[in-house]
């Protein structure tokens, strides 16, 4: 007896059903042939190991975790860095552009479930967030950010701050970078809100001549994580935290500076916040050894110029050897080479003699001053030398060394006396 009910189609057809064949790519006319090549020859290119300060901030702050913020003119070259970046890092880049984009974008699209009332309405994330919770790493580039107005930078601020877009949570492995041109030359800019603006490092992205000369050759620098010392984690985090709080006790009123001015509040500045930042950047440069050129570009991108350079001028001070060990063992002290860390050695050295004077510790500061005699110019010692000179007290023998600075100081009071002649002589004309 036939069977009831539905059969499938290969018992109604014996006939076997073909599979479905991939449509082919569409044949290019053959100088189209010709030009796809070229253009896939423009495109190859290498990398190479070269000295980037821009490069090595822009890495260390993507190894620290902190949102980047690179302000250039158009055509610098900021898209073209970061897409070297993620392919040298091997993290999938996903670019958006947020000035096309809306508040709710960003912040989540309200979806309507069976029963708001109880179970309210979520906020849904776009494709490209669901994308990078996915992949669970990757590099989110916010570009023209700008040229985003007021309302899309307040939706900003949870993404920057705190990763989330909607009901998602960026995974650790994404890291945020973003990129400006100034107001002056942004299509209908915008001043960066305060509150945007103080989450962000900020490094000014200009171009290297010779870096563009090779790039444009096939060779462009090679972008690479910070090498972490292990055995230095420890003391990086301390040498970090004694360096920002040691500036912060002295100098209390740069823990909270927001500026008058409001071009100003869209860069960098100080805050609780970005001063958190640059503990943590200071931190990871010491564990990877980072020059303090590097250092500099990354602090005074967080907290502004002042700040940052009054805190590079703490830690240069904070290796610097004790007054009292020098006075101690003259004989043995090391100088620094550095002529402005020299001087704030001296000047520290004199300043210990006046607080506490003796004649031993008198003595001992002009074995010192005789010492750096050796290595110093002679202007570096004329402060220091003059000072210790006016502590002498009555009862005190004038030490034979001190005759040692007579030409010296006698050849800067000749210097100083040409430069006042030829500035007076500047001025009658």
């Amino acid at each position: 007896m036939p069977q009831s009910g539905p059969q499938s189609d290969s018992q109604s057809d014996p006939r076997p059903v073909p599979r479905a064949v991939p449509r082919a790519a569409p044949l290019l006319p053959p100088r189209l042939a010709v030009a796809e090549r070229l253009l896939d020859l423009l495109k190859e290119s290498s990398t190479e190991p070269r000295q980037d300060l821009q490069t090595e901030a822009l890495t260390l702050a993507v190894a620290a975790d902190l949102p980047v913020l690179l302000w250039g003119e158009p055509g610098i070259g900021k898209t073209a860095a970061l897409t070297r970046l993620a392919a040298e890092l091997d993290l999938p880049l996903t670019t958006v552009i947020a000035s096309v984009h809306e508040p709710s974008d960003f912040s989540g699209l309200p979806v309507i479930g069976d029963d708001p009332a109880a179970q309210g309405v979520p906020l849904a994330p776009p494709d490209w967030a669901v994308r990078l919770v996915r992949q669970g790493r990757g590099l989110l580039f916010l570009d023209e950010l700008s040229t985003a107005p007021p309302a899309v930078q307040a939706a900003l601020l949870r993404l920057v701050l705190e990763r989330r877009i909607g009901s998602l949570r960026l995974p650790p492995g994404v890291r945020i970078v973003a990129a400006a041109n100034p107001r002056a030359s942004a299509a209908d800019g915008w001043e960066l809100s305060p509150p945007l603006a103080n989450r962000f490092v900020h490094l000014d992205w200009v171009h290297d001549a010779q870096v563009v000369v090779r790039g444009l050759g096939g060779v462009w620098p090679r972008a690479e994580l910070p090498r972490l010392d292990p055995e230095r984690l420890s003391t990086a985090v301390e040498f970090a935290r004694r360096a920002v709080c040691g500036l912060l006790t002295v100098r209390p009123e740069l823990t909270h500076r927001l500026p008058s001015a409001e071009t100003r509040r869209g860069k960098a500045w100080p805050s609780p916040r970005s001063w958190e930042m640059t503990v943590r950047l200071l931190a990871f440069g010491s564990a990877a050894g980072s020059s303090r050129e590097v250092l500099s570009l990354l602090v005074r991108g967080t907290v502004g110029d002042g700040p940052g350079l009054e805190l590079l001028a703490a830690v240069d001070r904070m290796d610097l050897p004790a007054p009292e060990d020098l006075l101690a063992d003259p004989a043995a002290a090391v100088l620094p080479e550095r002529g402005d860390l020299r001087q704030a050695v001296l000047d520290g050295v004199v300043a210990a003699v006046r607080s506490r004077p003796t004649r031993e510790r008198w003595e001992s500061a002009w074995a010192l001053m005789a010492r750096a005699l050796e290595s110093c110019p002679p202007d570096v010692l004329v402060v220091p030398v003059t000072t210790l000179a006016s502590l002498r007290q009555d009862s005190w023998e004038v030490p034979e060394l001190i005759h040692r600075f007579a030409g010296a100081l006698e050849v800067v009071r000749r210097a100083e006396r040409s430069a006042a002649r030829v500035r007076t002589g500047a001025g009658r004309r």
